[in-house]
């Protein structure tokens, strides 16, 4: 319990100031009791969905945090959770209707107190453009984890080790997200094709641009001192941009519970803050060294992830399976890890391998 209260009092004393706005919310929304405990249930149970979908999003994290200087991970566990917090769950949003609907951000702030419903409708009217743009990232950052030559710790060995063999062909990722992303359009009314897959080639190219970014940034400069901090710089781009793809699916699977912009921001924030203490805990506890196949659990669970948004221009898939097969792959990966520690106890990964932007590692084998 004091190891839990070390990484989780913030995020607790975060839940309790979230919840008592929802009640005071509740109250001036319904001005009843009855009405105030639903909305503190649907901002409670709008948590727990935003750590059940983004698990995996705080394995990925802690895969690039561990090795990041302390000065940059501070900043992304201050900074970076402050605009995943405010940014994607209230700023991302209120973005999306202002430019849906051509008004400024103040009108649009409006238009989510006054008219929850029309918010919701044109928040909701967008999922086709962010399903492209958050699939096609994350199928790219879930695709380049396995498609790396030299990665020899394999978890589900007959399929990961073709998969690498392919990383000599150049680009096949983006060939595999492209050719998933024409399927699906073929699916879809002329207009919302176009959409799409105008915005899946957005995504692959923030993609391309975050990957270069730090692929240019830690090969530019003399002194290993701004390397690293410039490094640190490619890689808090990169966890930004991956947070963010991560919270379109949840921002939109929101809705199913509320249309009330307030409620689910306090909901996913609750969510965001715990997935931030889930991330120090796994950093500073050597968590990824010492369950081997943990890291590949939560890679096998992005490109899940990015399959369903990809497919979700089309076909309606619950946030609970997504939830679940995210959470079973990792849980999966977690119980062969413990498998294969209780089997050959030395062989395991004694130092975290470097890792780029791209999910692959800087140099050594893995």
């Amino acid at each position: 319990m004091p190891v839990l209260l070390k990484y989780y009092k913030g995020s607790f004393i975060f839940t309790a100031i979230c919840l008592t706005l929802a009640a005071w919310l509740g109250w001036e929304l319904t001005g009843n009791v009855s009405g105030t405990l639903g909305i503190l249930w649907i901002t409670a149970v709008l948590g727990v969905l935003e750590v059940s979908l983004s698990f995996d999003n705080a394995v990925v994290n802690a895969t690039v945090l561990r090795d990041m200087s302390d000065k940059w991970r501070h900043r992304f566990l201050t900074w970076g959770v402050l605009i995943a917090v405010f940014g994607m769950r209230i700023i991302f949003p209120l973005a999306i209707v202002a430019i849906a609907a051509q008004v400024g951000p103040i009108a649009a702030v409006k238009l989510a107190a006054s008219d929850p419903k029309t918010y919701q409708e044109i928040i909701e009217g967008a999922h086709i453009g962010i399903s492209g743009f958050g699939g096609a990232f994350l199928g790219m950052v879930g695709l380049n984890f396995f498609l790396d030559q030299e990665k020899d710790v394999h978890w589900l060995a007959p399929i990961e080790r073709p998969i690498a063999g392919l990383s000599q062909i150049s680009g096949v990722a983006i060939g595999v997200v492209l050719l998933t992303m024409y399927g699906v359009s073929t699916m879809l009314a002329p207009a919302d094709a176009l959409t799409y897959l105008v915005a899946g080639m957005l995504g692959l190219v923030v993609f391309i641009i975050v990957h270069g970014l730090g692929t240019i940034l830690e090969g530019d400069g003399d002194a290993a001192v701004g390397a690293a901090g410039r490094s640190g710089l490619a890689s808090f781009l990169y966890l930004e941009v991956l947070d963010a793809s991560f919270s379109f699916d949840g921002v939109i699977g929101a809705f199913a519970l509320s249309n009330n912009l307030f409620i689910i921001a306090l909901g996913l924030g609750i969510g965001a803050m715990f997935v931030r203490s889930m991330t120090i805990m796994l950093v500073d506890h050597g968590t990824l060294t010492e369950y081997r196949y943990l890291e590949h659990g939560a890679f096998y669970a992005i490109i899940a992830l990015a399959a369903i948004m990809l497919l979700s221009a089309h076909f309606h898939i619950p946030e609970t399976i997504t939830g679940l097969i995210g959470a079973g792959l990792i849980g999966l990966a977690f119980w062969s890890s413990v498998r294969a520690n209780r089997a050959d106890p030395g062989d395991t990964l004694e130092q975290a391998d470097p890792v780029t932007p791209s999910g692959a590692p800087l140099d050594g084998p893995r």
